[in-house]
């Protein structure tokens, strides 16, 4: 689902691209080709622990958390006396010219009132203005001066000296919500429309540094709160000089593949072959490994020449993965224990389960890096990602057990020694939130950790005894399941579902609920932020009902306690449980009946069928009489309400989420044959044949079926909810209408798919691909995924796969790094199921 953005809330325009995986033992190989996708998850574990790279050659920018915000990787390779960066980009660094509320406090003079006269110029008088405490805004959380009215003018007086300053350019530094215009001595240096949601240095065409003057100046500034949100906190900085690391060069990227568990990248380093392999191990199957949040960084290299080299490898880390904003203080330390070296870093404040929201990371626990303690390796803590390098570069480092401050750098350095063919060695990162979510006001530790009695150097040591046999394992998972994909729908399908597999697993928390179940969390990226949202556990389904029921399960177990427990009382489910990760009960603002009931019931159907029995739904099965009796008496004709496709506005009569109720209906009726009620088996059966009957003739329009039922005759809309009809063998439908539906949707199709209906071109990846697999023939199914693939290669929004794009010209509307993407496995769960 989708919640239309409040301003500063959440945003969409972000950069980025993804791809397949390659594992180098012997030879060190080079593809003629290297695969495209928007962005390549690097790190991938849950939605705060998740580091992807932006560019297609990973050397080309700074590595970012799926949400935008850098998350700094750099890796350098030295051999002999030369250096490569074959990893990210060392972040550009500042000092502030004048401090914004980032790092120093300071008072200015306001109003909210127009003032008359020249009110920019460094002569105006504003001593009839307000004095007040930056930054002003309408949130008491970030603001220290409440602005609530729809303009402010503000003016900050400084002293200066420019001929204390560098040659670097004097760049503005901003956060704006909305509309600003920025003046420095009268000088306009920049206007905007609309609103930024964090501090940019935007590119200025005036010279800052030349409008300077000796002694007093003043920064002056309008901005007008058109509607939403309000902020504003604007200073001065000077880029910090990086001539210390030109030594560097990029190394050469010759490969790049995305499998389901790894994405590895092949390089040339001189005369060194390199291979970098980003194994994060998501085995669904395996509750130990995918629940331990411990990544892999695997190193080989190869000569090339046949002469010896002495190669060392260097990471550095920015301790920015354990903020959510860069300004906050932390606390980095490195230590030694039971054979484990590792550095470590986290804040100084550890608000634990203090934040929430959509546009968040997280700011509690501690993040590490790690390595079996050998002569060979050597590990320090630097105040910048620039000075780590440089204490690389230069052979020395500082030994400081411990240091404070912001944006340091952890870093290691691996001495290889000479190498003459081959060598091998890897690092490892690692997240320890100490508590994962709440839920219903209790605070629950990480799955891993479920009875507190563990900890992360624990798993730390074990994930390196256990290294060879995880590589093992992720890498016949990510064949098995090439080849099912495959044999399934071609190699594009393939591809597709290598993109989606980690994206859609690290949009999930795993921790065990006070009853003692297993909950697996889905918080709803790039939307709204919502914890457990179920018409995101609707859609994602399909990989989870095929590698491990039990987690759909742990999407669907909070669902039904929060109406069993007599907190929810309304006869159909909860949209969500709250705002990750505080799960206390819903928060979205409208509920959505037959859209949640529907999808619940359907759920419960698809894991029996996958299961062989239906004791999970005996579990619940009063919970699912009462939502499939609301769907009798109001699925039939939907009255105006949202539906999962709530981005596109309320809809009444809505066809397709007809179809939901009528295959909820159904389903209902399958698990009671299966539970030996045969009286209310036939009852519900026969009632979903009837709905399906009444449906084609309430939505029938000669060569297809309308979007709404009585709407014009030309509408149109993706039935994808039919596609459960076959598989879980409801057959309410005769298999003609599905037909009907592909046949037509063939006249509808743009150039980078299908649209999801007739009042938009924009389109939803994931119901494509459900609408795709009930198509009987292969031709068919390709056709319509093809599109779905050339968008996820050519899409210039460089961000974590969005499932909500145009098909018109492969724009990002909204939305990335969503779970949902786990509804591609759709035409491999239908193989299943249908044994075809």
């Amino acid at each position: 689902m989708y919640q239309v953005p409040s301003r500063g809330n959440t945003g969409f325009k972000r950069k980025w691209r993804l791809t397949g995986a390659l594992l180098l033992s012997g030879a060190f190989t080079v593809l003629s080709a290297q695969q495209k996708a928007p962005s390549y998850p690097l790190i991938t574990h849950d939605s705060y622990f998740s580091i992807w790279s932006a560019s297609d050659q990973l050397n080309e920018s700074t590595t970012r958390h799926w949400t935008g915000a850098e998350q700094s990787l750099v890796g350098i390779i030295q051999v002999d006396d030369r250096f490569y960066r074959f990893l990210g980009k060392t972040p550009l660094s500042y000092k502030d010219v004048l401090a914004t509320t980032q790092h120093q406090p300071y008072s200015a003079r306001y109003t909210f009132e127009k003032p008359l006269g020249d009110w920019a110029s460094a002569a105006y008088n504003d001593m009839r203005w307000t004095a007040g405490q930056a930054p002003f805004g309408d949130n008491s959380h970030d603001a220290k001066t409440a602005w609530k009215s729809e303009d402010i003018w503000m003016r900050r007086s400084f002293e200066a000296d420019p001929s204390t300053l560098g040659d670097a350019p004097v760049l503005l530094s901003i956060r704006h919500d909305d509309n600003v215009e920025v003046y420095l001595n009268g000088k306009e240096i920049f206007q905007k429309e609309g609103w930024t949601e964090k501090y940019i240095k935007p590119a200025l065409s005036v010279d800052v540094r030349s409008l300077l003057k000796k002694g007093k100046n003043v920064l002056a500034i309008h901005c007008a709160n058109t509607k939403g949100g309000a902020y504003l906190d604007a200073g001065l900085v000077q880029a910090v000089s990086q001539d210390v690391i030109k030594a560097v060069q990029p190394a050469e990227q010759t490969d790049v593949t995305v499998k389901a568990t790894q994405t590895v990248y092949q390089f040339k380093a001189g005369n060194v072959g390199l291979s970098v392999q980003f194994v994060s191990p998501l085995l669904l199957d395996r509750m130990d490994i995918l629940s331990r949040p411990v990544s892999y960084i695997d190193y080989q290299v190869k000569v090339l020449d046949g002469k010896a080299h002495r190669i060392k490898l260097y990471l550095g880390v920015s301790s920015d993965i354990a903020v959510d904003q860069p300004s906050e203080q932390v606390i980095a330390f490195r230590k030694n224990e039971r054979g484990l070296s590792f550095l470590k870093t986290g804040t100084t404040a550890q608000a634990i389960l203090q934040k929430k929201g959509d546009n968040v990371r997280i700011n509690w626990g501690y993040f590490y890096v790690g390595a079996k303690q050998s002569a060979s390796l050597k590990q320090y803590i630097s105040k910048s990602g620039i000075e780590g390098v440089s204490s690389f570069l230069n052979g020395t480092s500082t030994e400081a057990p411990s240091m404070q401050g912001k944006g340091l750098s952890l870093n290691t350095v691996q001495d290889l020694g000479q190498v003459s063919s081959n060598a091998s060695t890897y690092i490892e990162l690692a997240y320890d939130e100490r508590f994962s979510v709440q839920f219903f006001h209790e605070n629950l530790r990480p799955w891993w950790n479920k009875d507190g009695k563990h900890t992360i150097e624990e798993q730390l040591l074990n994930a390196a005894d256990d290294h060879d046999q995880v590589i093992s394992l992720c890498n016949r998972f990510d064949q098995s399941l090439r080849d099912s994909a495959l044999k399934a729908g071609g190699e594009k399908y393939a591809r597709l579902l290598e993109l989606a597999y980690r994206q859609s697993i690290a949009a999930h928390g795993i921790v065990k609920s006070p009853k003692g179940e297993l909950l697996f969390m889905s918080k709803e990226n790039f939307s709204n932020g919502s914890i457990n949202t179920v018409d995101i556990t609707y859609p994602s389904s399909p990989l989870y009902l095929l590698y491990n029921p039990d987690l759909l399960k742990g999407m669907m177990n909070g669902i039904f306690y929060y109406s069993e427990s007599g907190k929810w009382k309304k006869p159909f489910p909860a949209h969500d449980l709250g705002t990750y990760p505080l799960a206390n009960g819903q928060t979205y603002g409208e509920d959505m009946p037959v859209e949640e009931a529907g999808n619940m019931v359907i759920l419960t159907a698809a894991i029996a069928t996958v299961e062989g029995n239906a004791d999970y739904a005996a579990k619940h099965w009063k919970e699912l009489t009462t939502w499939t009796n609301y769907l009798v008496e109001q699925g039939m004709d939907p009255t105006n309400q949202l539906c999962t496709d709530d981005f596109a506005g309320h809809l009444a009569r809505n066809a397709n989420l007809s179809v939901k109720a009528i295959e909820a209906v159904g389903a209902y009726g399958k698990l009671a044959g299966m539970l030996g009620k045969s009286d209310i088996a036939e009852k519900y059966g026969r009632t979903a044949k009837q709905m399906a009957d009444k449906w084609q003739q309430m939505a029938g329009a000669g060569d297809h079926y309308t979007l709404t039922f009585g709407g014009p005759a030309k509408s149109w809309s993706q039935k994808y909810n039919m596609i459960w009809d076959k598989m879980l063998g409801i057959n309410a439908f005769p298999e003609s209408v599905a037909a009907k539906e592909l046949a037509f949707y063939k006249t509808k199709q743009l150039r980078f798919g299908l649209p999801l209906d007739s009042r938009k071109t924009y389109t939803k990846s994931d119901w494509i691909l459900w609408t795709a697999s009930m198509a009987k023939t292969r031709s068919d199914f390709e056709f319509f995924i093809d599109p779905v693939y050339k968008f996820a290669t050519e899409t210039p929004d460089r961000v974590p796969l969005s499932d909500w794009y145009e098909t018109t010209d492969a724009h990002q509307v909204g939305f990335q790094a969503r779970s949902v993407v786990g509804g591609f496995y759709m035409r491999l769960l239908e193989k299943q199921l249908l044994n075809n």
